[in-house]
C-alpha cells in the first residue's frame, strides 16, 4: 500500500503560506490515559499496538524554521524563525487529527496568534541546524525560554524508511505521523479552536535520536526526563499551507488536568 497525500484546497485570500526547514518529528510512546486527561469531550486518543504487547498512545515534538511564512493578503511581510509544535495524534467526535498542547515560537510576532486566536502559543528562544549532505546528515536543536530548556540531536540512519513499532506499513506511518491536516487546540479563554493545513506527502528519512529532553512534555506528565523516543522523522525542506484563520468550536465540558 502507498500513500498519495491529500488533495489540496484551493488557497483563499486569508491563508498562508510557508516553508518548512529542518523539518523533523520526534515522537514519544506514552499511555492513553495520560494524554486523555488532557482531552475535551467528544476527543480520544489513538492507541497504537506496540511489539511488546502493550498499547498505547503516542505524542510528538514537532520542530522547524519558517521561511518565508506570510499571509496571502499580505505578502510583503514575512517572518523566519523556529517553531516547535507540540502535539497527540486524536479522533474528534470520529475525525483523525492531532491535538497541539502549544507552541513555541522564536519571534516578537507570537502575540498575534496568542492574543488574536487564543492560541496556546509562547515565545521562546529556538536554534535549529541540519547538515543534510553529510553521510549520514545531522540534525540539532536547543530551545530556551523562561519555564524550559530543551535539546535533541539527531543522526540519519542508512536505509529507507520502515514501518515503525505500531504500525503496520508505511503508508500507516507517513498518513498518521506526518500527514495530520486537521488540528485542535484548547483557545485561552477555555473553548476549542481549530484549523487546517495542506502540505504533499512527506519524504520522510529515518534518525536515529543520540540525545533529546522535551521538559514542556515532561511538565505536562506525559514523559519522564530519560524517555527515550519511539522514533524520529526527518526532512531538509517542505512546503506549507495554512488554512487560517482558526475556528472557534463549543466549550468543552472536560476540564485540562495537566
Amino acid at each position: 500500500m502507498t500513500f498519495d497525500g491529500t488533495t489540496r484546497p484551493p488557497l483563499r485570500w486569508h491563508h498562508s503560506t510557508t516553508e518548512l526547514d529542518d523539518f523533523a518529528i520526534i515522537t514519544y510512546r506514552v499511555t492513553a490515559e495520560a494524554v486523555a486527561r488532557h482531552l475535551p469531550e467528544g476527543f480520544e486518543p489513538e492507541e497504537f499496538a506496540f511489539e511488546d504487547g502493550t498499547t498505547g498512545a503516542l505524542v510528538s515534538a514537532v520542530v522547524f524554521r519558517d521561511r518565508d511564512y506570510h499571509f496571502r493578503f499580505f505578502r510583503p511581510v514575512s517572518i523566519t524563525c523556529g517553531q516547535i509544535n507540540y502535539r497527540t495524534y486524536v479522533r474528534a467526535h470520529g475525525e483523525p487529527g492531532v491535538w497541539f498542547f502549544g507552541t513555541s515560537l522564536d519571534h516578537p510576532l507570537v502575540v498575534v496568534p496568542k492574543l488574536l486566536w487564543q492560541m496556546p502559543w509562547r515565545r521562546s528562544r529556538i536554534s535549529i541546524a541540519g547538515v543534510w549532505d553529510g553521510t549520514p546528515a545531522h540534525w540539532q536543536m536547543t530551545a530556551v525560554d523562561a519555564s524550559d530548556e530543551s535539546h535533541c540531536e539527531l543522526v540519519e540512519q542508512p536505509g529507507p524508511l520502515g514501518p515503525l513499532d505500531g504500525f503496520l506499513e508505511v503508508a500507516d506511518v507517513l498518513r498518521t505521523l506526518t500527514h495530520p491536516t486537521a488540528g485542535w487546540y484548547r483557545r485561552r479563554d477555555g473553548d476549542v479552536g481549530s484549523y487546517t493545513i495542506w502540505h504533499p506527502v512527506m519524504d520522510a528519512r529515518r534518525f536515529r535520536v543520540e540525545a533529546a529532553r522535551f521538559t514542556f512534555l515532561e511538565r505536562l506528565g506525559l514523559i519522564t526526563a530519560d524517555a527515550v523516543p519511539h522514533s524520529a522523522l526527518a526532512q531538509q525542506t517542505i512546503h506549507f499551507d495554512v488554512h487560517t484563520p482558526p475556528r472557534r468550536q463549543a466549550r468543552p465540558t472536560r476540564a485540562t488536568r495537566p
